[in-house]
C-alpha cells in the first residue's frame, strides 16, 4: 500500500505465483473447451424435445378418407399410396392408418355401391387397389418374437360366410392378429363344406367368421352349431365380425358365437379372452 492508503495493483498482480496462474488458465480452458459446449448442447436437446412435445399427432380424418376414397377410383395405386403415405408423414401410427384412414374407406366405397354412386366395376376397381395398398404394408405387421413364442399354440381361422362378397375387413383383422403372435389362416370358402371341412381337418383354437349381410345371419347360426359338432378342437372358440356385427352386435349371441369383434384390434383382444378363457375351462 502507498503512503496515501492505495493498493499497489502492479504489486499485487506480480505477488500472484505462476502455478496459481497455470491453474487459472486451464480452469478457463476447461469452461471454454467443456462445460460452456455441453450446457450449448444440453439447451439444444431441451429445446428439440419440447418442440416434439408441442408436435400434435394428426390422425386420419374424414377429409382423409374422403380423398383416399376418390383416389382409389380416378387413380392407379401409386396414387393412392401417395396419400397414405403422407398421412403417415403426420405422426399417424399404422393402426390409425389401418383401423381410422383404409377401413372407413373401404366401407365408403361399399355404401357407394349400395346408393349408386358407383358401378360395380368401379367399386371393384377401388377395393382391389384398397387390398394393394394393404399389402404394401403387411410387411410392417411383424410380430413380436416373445409373442410369437408365447402364443404359437394358438391358430385361428378367419372365413367368410359363404355368399359374403367384404373380404377387405377380413384381410385387415388377419393382419392384426399375425403381429399379436396368432398362427392366421384366411378362407373365403364357397360352401359351408368347405368350413367343416377345414376344422376337421385342422385343430384351430379360434374360429372366426365375417358376415356383411343380416339376411346371411342364419347361415351364420347353422354353421357355427356345425362347426362345434364336427370341430377337431372340441373346445374351438366362436369369433364373429363383419358390417352387420357392427350395426347390431347383440347378434353374435344370438347365433351363438362367443364374442365378437369391430375392427382388428378387438379381434386380437377377444380371440386372446376366447382362448385363455377356453383353456382355463379345459
Amino acid at each position: 500500500m502507498t503512503a496515501g492508503g492505495r493498493v499497489d495493483t502492479d504489486s499485487a498482480a506480480s505477488a500472484t505465483s505462476p502455478a496459481e496462474e497455470e491453474r487459472m488458465a486451464r480452469l478457463v480452458r476447461t469452461i471454454e473447451g467443456e462445460i460452456v459446449p455441453r450446457l450449448v448442447l444440453a439447451r439444444r436437446v431441451r429445446r428439440s424435445n419440447e418442440m416434439n412435445k408441442e408436435r400434435v399427432i394428426r390422425a386420419p380424418d374424414a377429409s382423409d378418407v374422403t380423398e383416399l376414397v376418390r383416389l382409389l377410383l380416378a387413380h392407379d395405386v401409386a396414387v393412392a399410396s401417395g396419400h397414405v403415405e403422407a398421412v403417415r408423414a403426420r405422426g399417424a401410427t399404422l393402426e390409425m392408418v389401418c383401423l381410422e384412414l383404409l377401413a372407413p374407406a373401404a366401407r365408403e366405397l361399399g355404401l357407394m355401391w349400395e346408393q349408386d354412386e358407383c358401378d360395380f366395376m368401379q367399386v371393384t376397381v377401388g377395393l382391389c387397389r384398397l387390398h394393394q395398398l394393404l399389402r404394401e404394408i403387411s410387411g410392417e405387421f411383424r410380430p413380436d418374437a416373445t409373442q410369437a413364442q408365447t402364443l404359437s399354440d394358438r391358430n385361428i381361422l378367419l372365413a367368410t360366410i359363404p355368399g359374403e362378397q367384404h373380404t377387405f375387413g377380413l384381410m385387415l383383422v388377419a393382419q392384426f392378429l399375425r403381429r399379436a403372435g396368432w398362427d392366421v389362416w384366411h378362407e373365403f370358402p364357397d360352401t359351408p363344406a368347405a368350413i367343416m371341412e377345414l376344422v376337421r381337418n385342422n385343430r384351430f383354437a379360434v374360429v372366426g367368421l365375417s358376415v356383411g349381410c343380416e339376411t346371411l345371419l342364419n347361415n351364420v347360426a347353422s354353421i357355427i352349431r356345425a362347426v362345434r359338432l364336427g370341430s377337431r378342437n372340441q373346445s374351438v372358440g366362436i369369433l364373429v365380425g363383419g358390417p352387420v356385427l357392427s350395426v347390431n352386435p347383440d347378434a353374435a349371441q344370438l347365433v351363438g358365437a362367443d364374442a365378437t369383434a369391430l375392427d382388428g384390434r378387438q379381434a386380437v383382444e377377444q380371440a386372446d379372452y376366447i382362448c385363455s378363457r377356453r383353456g382355463a375351462i379345459n
